[in-house]
């Protein structure tokens, strides 16, 4: 499959200035029908690969370079920082954490992350049942969670992501659990702290702000893409879990919340972060 080349080649990288702008796009009105049919082809033909037993890893950077270039075509301006803390792993085994925001992320992540790291998500169990996501997420070998009993997830997490590890596959979680424009604190739960100091494997923590895509008022998956919104990823240094890892893990979110602070001032909105509640232990 063609365009499965790393993107991004240095350690950070913008959007030109001279993308040229999807024709369809200003035909459609600057909406968002545009970006989603072309977001579904790219998700159903990743699917299809996945079930046929054919996304390889340079298929899965080629689709995800796809995403990457819609985001652009329809004026979205990307931000990346820190990447050479993900080319410093050279494909070690790594436990990843951050914030989680919209559907964005996960379609623009192989593009950013697979040149360096094999990885995988944690992710609700019911969306294996999902039409082509579910071969997506099989192949990828992600760790299913049922979110109704915390402990049994926590023993799921620990047991299939020490083995995910200890085969060289990094692991990436989402803290907070589901997806929020908000980073409250309180519910930034310290499974990664854990599964890395289980594993022996260093953490290394990311922040992101993809509010471009909005969750949708009906169809959650499809809310409104807002191309005055820019998007941004920065990548922390991986280092080992030192001790119980409490100040690293309250490291992590303060590190999270003021890239957060930062991306927004730029943009002249209030800040998504909620620090009335204590970190969770």
């Amino acid at each position: 499959m063609a365009d499965c080349d790393n993107l991004f080649t240095g350690d950070s990288y913008d959007t030109p200035a001279h993308v040229r702008h999807a024709l369809m796009d200003y035909l459609t009105g600057y909406g968002r029908w545009y970006f989603y049919w072309k977001n579904f082809n790219i998700f159903r033909r990743t699917g299809n690969c996945g079930c046929r037993g054919q996304l390889t890893r340079e298929r899965q950077i080629a689709f995800s370079n796809g995403n990457v270039k819609l985001v652009e075509a329809v004026g979205g301006k990307l931000h990346l920082r820190g990447l050479n803390h993900l080319r410093e792993r050279q494909g070690r085994a790594t436990v990843l954490v951050g914030n989680h925001m919209s559907l964005l992320e996960t379609a623009l992540f192989h593009a950013i992350l697979r040149p360096h790291i094999d990885f995988t998500f944690v992710i609700k169990e019911s969306l294996f049942d999902v039409p082509w996501f579910g071969d997506i997420m099989r192949t990828l070998e992600a760790i299913p969670v049922k979110r109704d009993n915390p402990r049994d997830d926590f023993k799921t997490v620990l047991t299939l992501g020490k083995e995910r590890l200890e085969r060289g596959k990094s692991v990436l979680l989402f803290p907070q659990g589901t997806r929020s424009e908000a980073l409250n604190m309180g519910h930034f739960n310290t499974i990664g702290i854990k599964l890395a100091r289980a594993a022996g494997v260093e953490i290394l923590p990311f922040a992101l702000k993809t509010d471009f895509l909005a969750n949708g008022k009906w169809i959650r998956d499809m809310g409104p893409v807002r191309r005055k919104r820019h998007i941004w990823f920065e990548f922390g240094p991986a280092a080992p879990v030192e001790g119980s890892g409490k100040e690293q893990h309250e490291a992590i979110i303060a590190f999270i919340a003021d890239r957060l602070k930062q991306w927004y001032a730029l943009e002249g909105r209030p800040s998504p972060v909620l620090e009335e509640t204590a970190p969770a232990e």
